[in-house]
């Protein structure tokens, strides 16, 4: 049940609360280095202090925070199974082995085709932009002075295979809000958004092509010793990509996400014991805390690349959309986001006008507050009714913020994602930021489909949408 509006206020004082909400998680965010958690917090207890005075119940406000939750609550039940089947992937072997397969990809004559191919390709397996780019992005980096590489256009190459292993992995957090937000099922999601990211793909693809051949180096050492740590974990074994057949399997045929998880964690396990022998008391560490290489074993980067997982790591992206969808919630009560889209309201009245503003909106809050969670789950909430009015299918929604909210985050300077690899890469975001070529044509396709019509999908009224 959504958020009921409790108070009504002009477009005007509206936008002045939303500039003090976004001034407060800017600050704090950007110029404070506080963790989201804590801004939003003190955002929800300024909007909190207005609501009181207004003559509003704290009961009344706490029930719509609620309210606003329980829109997102699929992403926070799934979170937990995503948890166990990346633990459960890495103890099989189902990543680890796909890590080893890809590094054969790199050529030195097409390195920064290899770079993005090959981070597009583990990013998927992990699921996480940012371990993407912290391991195996500053291993590329590494090699670029080897293959005599422009530092510059490789970290452009990494960012966007990793934001796109990031956007279209069922194991990313930023995939698993998106859909849930807006209430669809993570592989409805997925599928979709192969409409515009497919297409952003291979034109980044292209691209790079016209880059090739500028590289003079064959010094494929540092890919050699990745490739060896990799064997020295044990876990490398062809059939050990088993899971992921039943993952994608599963998927193509629009099972449940979470039933689809259960059976490629399943899966895993089994596969497991084919080549290990956890204990129980073993596995069940595995499972809540992520999969660790055992402390004997010499894997160097690997090492990190292959501890990850766990119900535990999950805790922090749970806290954050808990947060975030309660601050909505807030928002909506409180008359704010009704009254700021009442003020656009006569100009959203077709496809591509919704699509715009959405996207602009997921842009900004990136550009403003420098968080890609925040852009996410504040536009999905903001602009449902809007799409739901215009007879939009949700799913063109969830798209949209991901097309201008996950992958715009590593070009902003200060955000969270930007800093971040920046300071991994050893390369300033405005260097990379002109060859990030995925990023901004994805932004550029969902904005130009949205005008054009095309792989816009529309409901008829009282049609169920299926959720999560």
């Amino acid at each position: 049940m959504p958020p009921k509006i409790l108070t009504q206020i002009s477009p005007q004082l509206a936008f002045m609360i939303s500039a003090i909400v976004i001034a407060i998680m800017g600050v704090t965010m950007i110029g404070f280095g506080w963790v989201p958690h804590l801004s939003l917090i003190l955002a929800i207890c300024v909007l909190l202090a207005i609501g009181l005075f207004k003559g509003l119940s704290f009961d009344e406000m706490q029930m719509q925070m609620a309210s606003g939750v329980m829109r997102g609550i699929g992403a926070i039940y799934l979170f937990f199974f995503i948890g166990l089947m990346v633990a459960a992937l890495m103890m099989s072997g189902a990543i680890p082995t796909l890590m080893y397969f890809g590094f054969q990809l790199i050529s030195p004559e097409y390195y920064y085709i290899s770079a993005f191919v090959l981070t597009s390709i583990i990013g998927i397996a992990l699921g996480s932009s940012l371990t993407t780019a912290a391991t195996l992005g500053v291993a590329f980096i590494g090699m670029s002075n080897a293959f005599d590489a422009n530092v510059a256009i490789a970290a452009g190459a990494v960012v966007s295979g990793a934001f796109f292993g990031d956007k279209m992995s069922p194991l990313s957090d930023t995939c698993t809000i998106a859909s849930s937000v807006v209430g669809i099922d993570l592989f409805e999601h997925i599928r979709n958004m192969m409409y515009t990211t497919v297409p952003a793909w291979i034109l980044t693809v292209i691209i790079f092509w016209f880059f090739s051949g500028q590289t003079a180096g064959s010094d494929l050492s540092q890919v050699t010793v990745l490739q060896g740590q990799l064997i020295e974990s044990g876990l490398v074994h062809g059939y050990a990509v088993l899971p992921f057949v039943v993952l994608v399997g599963l998927a193509v045929f629009r099972v449940n996400a979470i039933y689809t998880i259960i059976c490629t964690i399943a899966a895993a396990l089994i596969i497991t014991y084919l080549h290990s022998s956890p204990s129980f008391g073993q596995l069940g560490g595995y499972l809540f805390a992520g999969y660790a290489p055992a402390a004997s074993l010499e894997l160097g980067e690997v090492g990190g690349m292959l501890s990850r997982g766990g119900v535990q790591s999950m805790f922090f992206t749970q806290a954050i959309v808990i947060l975030a969808l309660s601050l909505g919630g807030l928002l909506t009560a409180l008359g704010i986001l009704p009254a700021l889209l009442s003020g656009i309201k006569h100009t959203l009245t077709t496809s591509g006008r919704a699509i715009f503003a959405a996207a602009m909106s997921a842009l900004s809050i990136n550009v403003l507050i420098g968080e890609q969670y925040l852009s996410i789950l504040l536009s999905g909430t903001a602009f449902r009714p809007t799409f739901e009015r215009l007879n939009l299918h949700p799913k063109n929604l969830s798209r949209t913020i991901e097309d201008a909210g996950t992958v715009i985050n590593p070009l902003v300077p200060w955000s969270v994602c930007g800093v971040f690899i920046s300071q991994a890469l050893g390369v300033p975001v405005l260097d990379y930021l002109p060859y990030a070529f995925f990023c901004y044509l994805s932004l550029l396709l969902t904005i130009l489909f949205g005008f054009t019509g095309l792989t816009i999908s529309r409901v008829k009224r009282h049609e169920p949408v299926k959720a999560v």
